[in-house]
This record gives C-alpha cells, sequence and structure tokens, in this order.
C-alpha cells in the first residue's frame, strides 16, 4: 500500500528534528456547492534539520516517532528567499 505524501508550508521549526507543516486543501461543502479552504498542520521529522520557515516541504507517512509525529519529510522543494539588508 502506498504512503500518502503532502505538500505544505513550514510554519515553525523551533524544536529539535521537528518542522510544522501546514497543509491547504480545497474542499466542497455538500449542502451549499460552495469551495472554501481548509488548514491542517502536521508534525514532521525533519533529521537534518534543514528547513526553515517559509519553506515548501513534502511529507509522507511513517510510523509513529512520538506521540504527535507521524511523518517524515522526504524533500524540501523550495526555499524562503530573504531580503537582503
Amino acid at each position: 500500500m502506498a504512503k500518502r505524501r503532502l505538500t505544505g508550508r513550514v510554519v515553525s521549526n523551533k524544536m529539535q528534528k521537528t518542522i510544522v507543516v501546514e497543509v491547504e486543501s480545497v474542499k466542497l461543502h455538500q449542502k451549499l456547492q460552495m469551495r472554501y479552504k481548509s488548514h491542517m498542520r502536521y508534525k514532521a521529522h525533519d533529521e537534518k534539520n534543514e528547513c526553515n520557515i517559509g519553506d515548501t516541504a513534502v511529507i509522507e507517512e511513517c510510523k509513529p516517532i512520538s506521540k504527535d509525529k507521524k511523518w517524515r519529510v522526504v524533500e524540501r522543494i523550495a526555499q524562503q528567499i530573504k531580503a537582503e539588508e
């Protein structure tokens, strides 16, 4: 069985080897037939501490690493461009 993969934006990297990824999805309201955005936050294992806030990352489902961590970082797609001062 294939593991689920999600793409989202890194919103926190303050923990050791853990990042928080916010995944946005578009859902359809059953009665009103209107589309709306939904956000979910997942804690993911980042072994090398390479992801920073604002980066786009791909996470994959894995066996539980801790109470909240059930995802791991597969790759970092885009980096946040920092403005030079």
